[in-house]
């Protein structure tokens, strides 16, 4: 567990872990659906060390078109969470829960993601690598993996990891993990899926009994309506 926290974690296949150094540096498109923030962008925080959306974007896409995956994705959302405040400027400071789909194609899906105080999803998959950068508050993730011989895909927990402002997590295509907000405010987070998050076929695992099932988009969506109005 020390080593855990101590560094990121990516998983590859067949349940393999491997611990990587945090000494590396930290430098919507068509949906049907719209959920939480919103926010009319008629000027755009000025180039440099400020952030701006559509450039941010754009540095997601050329950081994908390198071909280092994950790795060179993560770099440009660690130096965009280094200047939370900066972020929120463009973004707005989160005033309910929901998810904003910033892009989306095929190969990109970015989202502006809050949580609601002391919200719970539960443990999912993604089919593809992802990166979650937090610009504030807190969002906790455990992390689990698949029971050798389980017929019915139960899990296991292995891990955790507590995200604050300014960290930037990556996770491996095969990775299986389950969030929580514990604090008694909003959460803000960036998260960039190397993928159409939207339209891969998927897993969840029922919060009680851990065993798999496919995943709902629309029930899980759902839950962050609900939180605000818990």
């Amino acid at each position: 567990m020390l080593a855990l926290l101590a560094g990121y974690l990516v998983y590859g296949y067949q349940g393999r872990v491997t611990f990587r150094s945090r000494a590396l540096a930290y430098s919507g498109q068509g949906l049907p659906f719209h959920f939480g923030l919103s926010k009319s962008h008629t000027q755009h925080a000025p180039r440099g060390s400020m952030f701006d959306r559509d450039r941010f974007i754009v540095d997601c896409q050329s950081a994908l078109r390198e071909g280092a995956g994950y790795k060179a994705v993560r770099e440009v959302i660690a130096r965009a969470v280094s200047e939370p405040a900066a972020v929120l400027e463009e973004l707005g400071a989160p005033q309910r829960s929901g998810v904003e789909p910033l892009y989306r194609s095929d190969h990109l899906t970015i989202l502006n993601v809050i949580w609601g105080k002391q919200m719970t999803i539960m443990p999912h998959n993604h089919r593809m690598w992802a990166v979650i950068g937090v610009y504030t508050g807190r969002e906790d993730n455990i992390l689990w993996r698949r029971l050798a011989g389980e017929a019915k895909g139960r899990i296991e927990a292995v891990g955790a990891k507590a995200l604050v402002e300014r960290d930037a997590f990556p996770l491996g295509r095969d990775v299986i993990h389950s969030v929580t907000n514990p604090i008694p405010r909003l959460t803000g987070a960036i998260h960039v899926y190397g993928g159409n998050f939207f339209e891969i076929e998927r897993s969840e695992w029922d919060p009680e009994t851990l065993l798999e099932r496919p995943y709902d988009v629309e029930k899980n969506m759902r839950l962050f309506e609900e939180a605000n109005n818990g």
